[in-house]
């Protein structure tokens, strides 16, 4: 039961950021970026990576809910999904934001050690 709610969570999550909230500011968008595009720009990132990752990072998701019946879509996807968050961190980092504006990949880093930790 825990596994299959980090699943949601994460699922969730990357669904909401990518197709709710691509276009809203939030207090954790890299540098003084209002949408992820502007974020991606202000990474020093050529835009169609952002679209590459909004497509990984959906995709993943999707394979998450999926992976519920599926199971063996689920480790695939949570490496995905680790990945690009170590990959948004670095990006912070880059641009020295603040620690806080790293908050939400951290804790989705953590959600998919510990997804794959529980399998």
């Amino acid at each position: 039961m825990l596994v299959s709610a980090i699943q949601i969570t994460i699922a969730i999550v990357l669904l909401n950021v990518w197709l709710v909230r691509a276009n809203r500011k939030t207090k954790y968008r890299g540098g003084y970026s209002n949408t992820l595009l502007e974020e991606f720009a202000a990474y020093g990132l050529p835009i169609w990576l952002c679209y590459t990752v909004g497509i990984l990072k959906v995709s993943a998701a999707i394979m998450l809910l999926v992976g519920l019946w599926k199971s063996n879509l689920v480790i695939p996807a949570t490496l995905v999904v680790g990945t690009l968050m170590v990959g948004a961190v670095a990006m912070h980092f880059k641009i020295r934001d603040p620690l806080v504006k790293s908050f939400p990949a951290l804790a989705m880093i953590a959600l998919c050690v510990l997804n794959l930790a529980l399998r």
